[in-house]
Formats: structure tokens, sequence, C-alpha cells
């Protein structure tokens, strides 16, 4: 049998891909190397009667209208907003609570001047956001007749943007973070709160010049009809995939587990199929990738295909996110010096990092040494608003670590003392909490690439950064999706508009292959 398109990886952005192409009257077949699907966004039990994501552990950035299109509230996905966006307790026993609809009351209490700062500076960001979440919504230009009438409708959607939001954009994509959160607010924690944003998953300073933009990035979805809400997937993450991958059956996709796909076939420079590890060939007209583009084009398309120029410049991709991702079952929920009892804080995104110092000397100190002595950690307890992850009485916490070298040599000499150095500073604000550890998962940067095949353990499959954005991701001249082996497509966070469970370029990729760019 030739499959119309073969599918290498069961992530979500190959399974939104899948769905699209079936729901077009495509046969389609998914290859999954895993025995589950979902990628990184999957939920797994880490000890006997415990279970968590794994390693993406919050909703935010799902577009709505993927998730209406393949009905996934219909397939079994619920998502609950939570109470606050963030809870963010600093070294003097103070805090700061974020969302709730009380956050300007909050930030006044920090400095008035930086609440009169707050609606000014959400009315801007808000403003360049809506205009890139549309372009986020659209297949880069490409080198054709299309790809031009793509790109002068994409750069008049910039050109209509008024003189101030056109500066507001150059400012985001090429500025620190610091820089921007220094001209709105004066307070530590107000900026901290908001440059959280702009280092997860990015190994770097808030500093650095461009780190603004992925800031930008984490405020393109919503949650519940909520631009820039965060929530709960009941289940965990997992239920997300779980749900895209009944969607996808029931549109007659085929799924295949434990079917790790060993490289791409091509006669005549044109794909017509894949050979699996045990040497199985399966024969299609097309294929799109969901791996990593490295993965892609360095492991599974032979040498010859490419370029070496190309080559070369996809070995130089930019990669490594500084993330180590740990998973604690708890006999207790932790008490926080600055709020010690249990209320709607413990159902926020937890954010450990109380100023952008902090931050940077988190960064600086890791590529010194490695990791960070005192890490960046956001902590989520999904187990207060989901009783399937553990049982009665007990509770699970995500523990999302920034920085830590995705370069370093022997990851697993280190796991430990990196994993803590992240227990360390939770204690540090929540003493006792270590006393409470039934049982954890370290993942660092190397168990990520290991396990989920994120290169130097990126879980944005690649730098957010200028060069490697929108017409130039993964790299300028393939950002529409379209490989250099004719038949080839990129359908997964490697391409625009980037990484997080979004579901954008795996739809996106299907418009481009269908026709309908």
């Amino acid at each position: 049998m030739r499959w119309d398109v073969i599918i290498i990886g069961g992530g979500h952005n190959g399974l939104v891909c899948a769905w699209y192409l079936a729901r077009a009257g495509k046969r389609v077949l998914v290859l999954e190397r895993r025995g589950i699907v979902g990628g990184a966004a999957v939920t797994e039990e880490f000890i006997p009667g415990f279970r968590n994501s794994t390693a993406s552990y919050t909703v935010g950035l799902l577009d709505p209208a993927i998730a209406r299109d393949m009905d996934l509230s219909g397939h079994g996905l619920r998502i609950v907003s939570r109470p606050f966006s963030n809870f963010l307790p600093t070294d003097d026993g103070r805090y700061l609570l974020m969302g709730g609809g009380q956050s300007a009351a909050a930030v006044a209490a920090w400095s008035p001047r930086d609440a009169a700062a707050l609606p000014d500076y959400e009315r801007r960001l808000s403003s360049v956001a809506r205009v890139l979440r549309l372009l986020a919504d659209r297949v880069p230009p490409a080198r054709d007749t299309g790809g031009i009438v793509r790109a002068v409708e994409q750069g008049w959607r910039l050109l209509g943007l008024s003189d101030e939001a056109k500066r507001d954009a150059i400012d985001l994509l090429t500025r620190s973070a610091r820089e921007v959160l220094d001209s709105y607010f004066e307070s530590d924690p107000v900026k901290a709160v908001f440059g959280f944003d702009a280092i997860v998953g990015h190994y770097a300073s808030p500093d650095t010049p461009g780190s603004a933009y992925v800031l930008l990035h984490h405020v393109f979805g919503e949650v519940n009809d909520v631009p820039g809400a965060w929530g709960h997937a009941i289940g965990g993450m997992g239920a997300v995939t779980q749900a895209m991958a009944r969607a996808c059956e029931a549109a007659g996709v085929t799924i295949r587990r434990d079917a790790p796909v060993a490289r791409v076939l091509a006669t005549g420079g044109r794909v017509d199929g894949v050979e699996l590890g045990d040497g199985e060939r399966i024969a299609a007209r097309s294929v799109a990738a969901n791996c990593h583009p490295k993965t892609l084009l360095l492991d599974l398309v032979a040498p010859e295909l490419l370029d070496p120029g190309l080559r070369r410049r996809i070995a130089g991709h930019a990669n490594g996110s500084g993330t180590l991702r740990m998973n604690v079952a708890l006999s207790t929920l932790p008490r926080f010096t600055a709020l010690p009892e249990p209320d709607d804080h413990l159902r926020s995104g937890i954010i450990l990092a109380p100023s952008l110092d902090y931050m940077d000397r988190a960064y600086t100190d890791a590529r010194a040494r490695g990791w960070s002595k005192r890490p960046i950690v956001e902590m989520l307890i999904p187990s207060l608003v989901d009783d399937t992850l553990a049982p009665a009485g007990g509770h699970v916490a995500s523990l999302f670590a920034q920085h830590f070298d995705p370069k370093l040599a022997d990851w697993a000499q280190h796991r430990r003392a990196a994993a803590d150095a992240v227990l360390d500073t939770v204690e540090a604000f929540a003493p006792g909490f270590r006393a409470s550890i039934i049982g954890e998962m370290i993942l660092s940067p190397a168990d990520l690439e290991a396990r989920f095949g994120l290169i130097g353990g990126d879980i944005f499959h690649g730098r957010m950064s200028l060069d490697q954005l929108w017409a130039a991701r993964p790299v300028f001249g393939l950002g529409a999706h379209k490989m250099p082996v004719r038949g080839l497509w990129l359908c997964g966070s490697g391409a625009h508009p980037g990484g997080g469970v979004s579901g954008r370029p795996g739809r996106n990729c299907a418009r481009a292959m269908l026709g309908k760019a």
C-alpha cells in the first residue's frame, strides 16, 4: 500500500497536521517511535500511583481554532483556567499575586507608578501580539509566485500597525527583556513576573538582545476564551494529545506506535517513503516530519540529497533551552513563607525568581559551572484541580527549571546535584518541601533529548531568535515548511511559528501541502 502522506512523529503538531490532511481526503499514516503518542505533551506514571505531565506541563498556547476544528472537547479534553496567573514570592517574605482580576491592586502594593503603567504595557504588548498572532496562522513566504503574494499580504499587516506599535514591535524583536521592562516598571517583582516569560526555554539572560521576543511569544495563546491566560488540562498534557489522537483516528488516520523511522527514502530527488528501524519500508507520496529539523535533515535524509552549504547551515542551527524538568510526588502541599496557608495561589504558576538580576545570575552561573546554584523555577501543582493524578491526600508538582547548560558533558553524572539545586531553591521559599517528597523524576537536558528527541533539550526545536523566526525558521529558504527534497515537509516546532503546544506549525504545514497557504 502506498500512503498519501506519512507523518514522522506523533507529537501534537504531527497529529494536527495528520488530522487536517485526513479531513481533506488524504490517506495518512502517523509513525511514532515511542509506545505512546503525544511527543513531549504526555501524561505518565512516574512512581506507583502518581501521574503527571512528563515534560510540557501547562495549556496556554493551544490555538482555539484548532481545538474547535478537531472537536477536542468532544474527544474528552477539558481545560480548567488558573484562578490566578502567577504567584511570585520574594526573598523578604512578601509576594506578588497576578491575575484573578486584581493585578492592578497587587502591583500597586509594590509601586503605584508601576500600577499606573500596567494598562499601557498590556495594551501595547497586546497590540503587537494581535498582529503577530495573525502571522503565526499563516505560512511564511517561499521563493515562488505564491510566496511573493504571501510576503505582500503578511507585510501589509505589519505596515498596518500604528507608528507606536511598529516601534514597539521592533523593540520586542530586537531588544532585551530588561530594556523593555525597565522602560515601563521600577519594582523588581513586577519586572520579574513578566520577565520570566522571556527566559522560559531560552538559555539566555534577560539582558540578552532579542530576549523580549520570547516574552511576546508567550502571550499568543488563550484559555477558555481569555487571551493570554493559562490553564490545566484535566488528565495532564497527555489529555490534549490523546484527544488529538482520537480525533485523528475518527478522521481515518492510522497511527502506529513503536515504529521509529530510520531514514527517509527518495528516488530521483523525490520522496517515496520511509524505512523503519527494523528495515521495514513504507511507501508514500509525501512525508511530513514532526521531529527536530536537525534530526530530519542531518540524520534521516541522505547527505547527497542536500546542498553542502545547507547542511552546514542546519548543523549550525542554534539549539538548547537550558531546561531541567522534574516531577515530584508529595505527601503534603508546600507552605510558602510568604503565604503559608493553602489557597488559590497554589493553583497558579509559582515563579521562584524574584528579580531580573536573579535571572541574570542564574544564567551566568550556569555558563560558568554547568548549572545554576539558585536556578529559576516555576512550580505547578495540577493535582489541586485534577484528582486523577495522585491518590487521596497526595499531590504532584511540576518543577520547570532554568538554567542548565545543554552542552554540559556527562549530564548523568551531574543530574542529582543539579536537581538538588532546584530543590534547595524551592526549600528556600517553602521550608519543609524536601521532607514532603515521596518520589521524583528528573529530566536533564540530555534526558529530554534522549526521551523526546529534543536536541540539546530544546523545548522549542530551535532557539526563538530573530535569525530563526518566520521565513527563516528553521533557516532562511525553508520557512514555508517545504524541505529541499521534493515531497518532504516540516510540520513540527522547528517550523514557523515555533515552539509551545499550539498546533499551529502542524496546521500551517497541512495548508501548505494542500496548496491552501
